[in-house]
């Protein structure tokens, strides 16, 4: 990289780590802002707050060694397995099709550049099945063309060529109210769209090198373990280790680290290794991890790495610090039994309703709380089934769903061990979540028991009550903070200061029920609860009527009608 008084005429390995890095910081601070350009007064507000979960893997990379291609390469693989949300998923793409248009470089030009994010902006498409005009996309779209046709003007300037693209994304996101009606209606751009530009600001002002730092005290990091607390004399080998390596350029390719094989095998057992052209992938179980990573560093630079102690503790501190520990056997999750069930939602009531209904795991998630891509591969991992149906039972949650199929997919293709097939139910709600695991055949294939479940939720309505938390109009309603809105399937439709008239109201709308089921919310007591439920069988006295505990937060009321 040039010297801090000379302007760097191209981006390497280490400028681009920083850029990302800058790029992570200005998203979190700014994440408030973002979630607050809500199209709905729907108090859902997580695009901020999805983007910068997922670019946070970037905001604690220490910059590495290496070339623009593995840099890239590895801000690719974290940011996927962080991916949280549609915007973070889409965010993610981006980063995954510039790495691949960086591969083989050293070094960028603003040409290379260009390509790149072009390559991003295609990735990130292609992930969509019904792209709108007005979103994130449109402004990744924007900010391709006008970095293809103005690059050569800007060549040996990144700088400059930057402080273009920025310019052009803005003057594409004030257009995105005209594009997306509903962004006019509520007065705001779009917020993904405003995310991305936030994005490239943070790549610019490292550049000028006033590189956005993190603002926050490390609150959210992840617990680390101190491994000085554990007693492994009762087991052979105590941790799972495993590690993603970036090889060296004069290993790059199939097959060149053997050795690195050879010697840690005798190390530990469970092992599996992949030898790709790029990276290392290594799962190990041994007693001595430090010594694994410090054989790794020969062979490159370690992009991620996870070490888990395998022992389930149950140790009690003495006033002089002696503690007693009962192990446990190693986690073993082989496949086992033919079908596997992921759900994400939140409320404790819910979560046990979907345990009852055959759920192995439950994934903590839904409006302001999406889980990231690895939060369900592990869940995945952890169900031991061969067939795994994953319910997302939100929107937001689909994308990310899909994604952790593919690397399941990807890992089986490899010939990893376990060998899973993931079936993502593209579940809005979670009524339709529900729906579909009470068709499910143990019985029948996995094929045809993910048309029955599709077949099932897609005759589920979804009817919920909740408050909204600043004024607007949308729709022709006219919506003020505090008061109650109904949404039937994810639609405003109803507000009022009552909710008991605006649940009456929109069940009024489905005269033939056969089935209604209500799940209260963790702000509604029991009483009133029971008040609600009466006052709904009476006006649809024909349909089977059940009142359940969700606990969920932010809405009153969550109900099913079949």
């Amino acid at each position: 990289m040039a010297n801090e008084n000379e302007k760097s005429t191209v981006i390497d390995g280490e400028q681009f780590q920083k850029m990302v890095a800058s790029a992570a910081n200005s998203l979190d601070s700014e994440k408030t802002e973002i979630n607050n350009l809500n199209v709905f007064p729907v108090p859902d507000g997580d695009t901020g707050i999805n983007m910068s979960l997922t670019m946070k893997p970037a905001r604690e990379i220490h910059v590495e060694p290496g070339t623009l291609s593995e840099c890239a390469g590895r801000v690719a693989d974290r940011l996927l397995r962080a991916a949280r949300g549609n915007s973070g998923a889409i965010l993610s793409l981006f980063f995954r099709g510039m790495a691949k248009s960086f591969r083989g470089l050293d070094k960028a030009s603003t040409e290379d550049i260009a390509k790149a994010i072009r390559s991003g902006t295609n990735e990130a498409y292609r992930a969509v099945s019904k792209p709108a005009e007005g979103t994130i996309l449109t402004v990744m779209r924007g900010t391709a063309e006008t970095a293809e046709a103005e690059s050569g003007q800007y060549r040996d300037d990144p700088e400059a060529f930057f402080e273009r693209l920025v310019a052009s994304a803005e003057e594409v996101l004030d257009q995105t109210p005209e594009m997306l009606p509903v962004l006019k209606q509520a007065n705001v751009v779009d917020a993904g769209g405003r995310g991305f530009v936030t994005m490239l600001k943070g790549m610019l002002a490292s550049l000028r090198g006033q590189d956005v730092v993190a603002t926050d005290d490390g609150s959210d990091t992840q617990e680390s373990a101190n491994f000085g607390e554990f007693d492994t004399e009762s087991i052979t080998f105590a941790y799972c280790t495993e590690c993603i390596v970036g090889k060296y350029d004069e290993l790059r390719g199939e097959g060149t680290a053997s050795a690195f094989r050879d010697t840690i095998s005798p190390w530990g057992d469970s092992m599996v290794f992949v030898d790709d052209e790029e990276i290392i992938k290594l799962h190990i179980h041994t007693n001595d991890p430090g010594r694994v990573l410090s054989e790794a560093l020969k062979y490159g630079a370690i992009e991620t790495v996870k070490i888990e102690n395998m022992k389930r503790q149950h140790s009690a501190l003495t006033a002089a610090g002696e503690k007693s520990m009962t192990p446990a056997e190693p986690e073993d999750l082989t496949p086992d039994k033919d079908f596997g069930f992921v759900s994400v939602c939140l409320g404790k009531g819910t979560a046990n309703v979907f345990r009852e209904l055959g759920v192995q795991e439950i994934v903590t998630g839904g409006q302001t709380m999406n889980p990231s891509t690895d939060d369900l591969l592990t869940a995945i991992r952890r169900t031991r089934g061969r067939e795994v149906f994953v319910l997302p039972n939100n929107k937001n949650i689909i994308m990310v769903a899909n994604q952790a199929a593919k690397i399941i997919a990807k890992e089986h293709a490899e010939g990893e061990e376990p060998a899973q097939r993931v079936i993502v139910l593209e579940t809005r709600s979670v009524p339709e979540g529900m729906s579909a695991l009470l068709v499910f055949d143990e019985s029948a294939s996995a094929e045809d028991n993910a048309a029955a479940m599709t077949e099932a939720f897609g005759a589920v309505h979804t009817l919920s009550v909740t408050r909204a938390v600043k004024d607007a109009a949308i729709d022709g309603l006219s919506i003020k903070a505090g008061e109650y809105m109904g949404l039937c399937d994810r639609k405003i439709g109803y507000t009022g200061t009552d909710y008991e008239v605006i649940v009456l109201e929109m069940i009024r709308n489905f005269p033939d029920a056969s089935f209604i089921t209500v799940l209260y919310g963790a702000d509604v007591s029991e009483e009133n609860a029971k008040i609600m439920f009466e006052k709904i069988k009476a006006t649809l006295p024909d349909a089977e009527c059940n009142l359940l505990s969700g606990g969920q937060p932010l809405y009153d009321f969550v109900i099913s009608v079949e």
